[in-house]
């Protein structure tokens, strides 16, 4: 089992598909890093041979950032949006969707779910 960046790619998948379980690589920086590292992107992750998993290794650590560092990136820019209180930052701090969606009636996955109080209806309207 070939690993890289800490993370175990699995055996039976082709190497560009398997490249993309390493948090920071998708499916394009996949392909990309296999053409720099001169990899075909057809072979399966068990027919790889340490030269070429070496290969992949050093192109992948010279030229992107992944796995804890780029989590910490990510946290790093979020905590300084929530610091100098900026609309995102505020977004975040209550755990509201950020990126302008609808709250009425979505985002229950940000929000989430609302229970109701059971047996309780409203005031009836007096006359």
């Amino acid at each position: 089992m070939a690993r890289i960046a800490g993370i175990d790619i699995p055996n039976e998948k082709r190497v560009e598909y398997g490249l993309t379980y390493i948090y920071g690589i998708g499916h394009t920086s996949s392909m990309q890093i296999l053409t720099k590292s001169g990899v075909s992107p057809d072979t399966r992750c068990k027919d790889l041979t340490e030269s070429e998993v070496a290969q992949l290794r050093e192109v992948i650590e010279a030229e992107y950032v992944v796995e804890g560092d780029l989590r910490r990136e990510v946290g790093m820019n979020i905590k300084r949006l929530m610091d100098i209180g900026c609309y995102r930052g505020i977004r975040h701090r209550r755990n509201l969707p950020v990126r302008g969606q609808r709250t009425k009636t979505n985002a229950r996955t940000r929000r989430g779910t609302r229970r109701t109080v059971a047996g309780r209806k409203r005031a009836a309207a007096k006359k």
